[in-house]
């Protein structure tokens, strides 16, 4: 139904020069007080009238003019495109919370971009427009050294990528999912498992940490001149998993490291199901990724690489000293390390 009073009409934000009106003062006062530059240059009653005054008209400074004045914001850009990006888990949904609540406190604010970008250089653009002072890539294409230059002339302080290495003039969060498929497979080849499934998710965004993990688990193998390594790709549905475990007896397979636990937990299913038992002897082995508490809830339990993660709250240190240092040389930070916890599915 349409509206008898007509298209509401959109307000007009009040201003910083309102706030002066109204506090008697001038607008230099209303920025030094608003920017958190007011000590000792505003008194603390002039301070409490501006504060008032901003209050009673609903001001907000805007970020993004404040942005252009200064060259740099105070944005932390936590780039994930939306065409590539699955869904968050736990564990990176946990480390996001910490690392948002971190940069707060060292007086930054955390965005998650996901807008889609055709290309490394177009993706750059998008993040410049919103003078971030600094870019994490947490997923998708790799960025290359026009798209960092072109976020460095924009006022970026800080670009960061995720590994295993970093275009010239930007640095490296690295997270080594070789070394998942390393450590699983070291596990299951200790235990004398030789013929190895790899368990590679049909759902975008994930080929290149898959094939990362599957890359670790030849490597392993290849210490192991009877052992066998064969890909296994698996949707996250029932319907998928299920061809899968129909087709297992005549995979022969003796192990399967599933990528995660949610995969791992899905094709155990389908497997018992099919009528396989999973565990240690003449069982299926199989191990997941993450450790999430659900799986150590299942029947049997399931084995799992577990990442040891930095503490966000020292990758955001980290990332507010870059800012404060745009100059600095190109390092890697690593994020962490993996180790296998073993329990009753192999």
């Amino acid at each position: 139904m349409t509206d008898p009073a007509g298209p509401r009409a959109t307000p007009t934000p009040p201003t910083s020069a309102a706030v002066a009106r109204r506090a008697g003062v001038s607008r230099a006062t209303v920025s030094y007080v608003l920017n958190g530059q007011a000590a000792g240059r505003v008194g603390e009653r002039t301070q409490a009238r501006v504060r008032a005054a901003a209050q009673e008209l609903g001001y907000v400074p805007h970020a993004a003019a404040r942005s252009l004045r200064a060259g740099r914001g105070s944005i932390v850009l936590l780039a994930a495109p939306a065409d590539t990006a699955v869904a968050f888990g736990p564990l990176f949904t946990r480390f996001l919370a910490g690392f948002q609540t971190a940069l707060h406190h060292l007086g930054y604010t955390g965005v998650l971009h996901g807008a889609p970008a055709a290309s490394p250089t177009a993706a750059a653009r998008a993040w410049a427009e919103l003078r971030p002072a600094a870019v994490l890539t947490l997923h998708g294409p790799p960025l290359d050294a026009p798209a960092v230059e072109l976020l460095h002339r924009a006022g970026t302080a800080a670009v960061l990528t995720h590994g295993p290495s970093a275009p010239p003039g930007a640095h490296t969060l690295l997270l080594d999912q070789r070394e998942a498929g390393l450590r699983a497979g070291e596990h299951l080849l200790a235990r004398g498992r030789r013929r190895i499934g790899v368990v590679r998710p049909a759902e975008p965004g994930l080929t290149a940490f898959a094939e990362s993990r599957l890359a670790g688990v030849r490597a392993a193998a290849a210490a192991h001149p009877d052992a066998e390594v064969h890909p296994l790709d698996l949707a996250l549905t029932e319907e998928s998993a299920a061809r899968l475990a129909a087709a297992w007896q005549e995979r022969g397979l003796d192990a399967v490291f599933a990528y995660n636990d949610e995969y791992a937990m899905l094709l155990m299913r389908a497997l018992q199901d099919a009528g396989h038992t999973i565990g240690t002897g003449d069982r299926i082995a199989v191990v997941g990724a993450d450790d999430l508490l659900l799986a150590r809830l299942l029947r049997p339990r399931l084995t799992s690489v577990r990442a040891e993660i930095t503490p966000p709250e020292r990758v955001a240190a980290w990332v507010a000293s870059l800012i404060r240092d745009p100059a600095a040389a190109p390092t890697t930070h690593r994020l962490g390390t993996f180790h296998v916890e073993a329990r009753d599915s192999g």
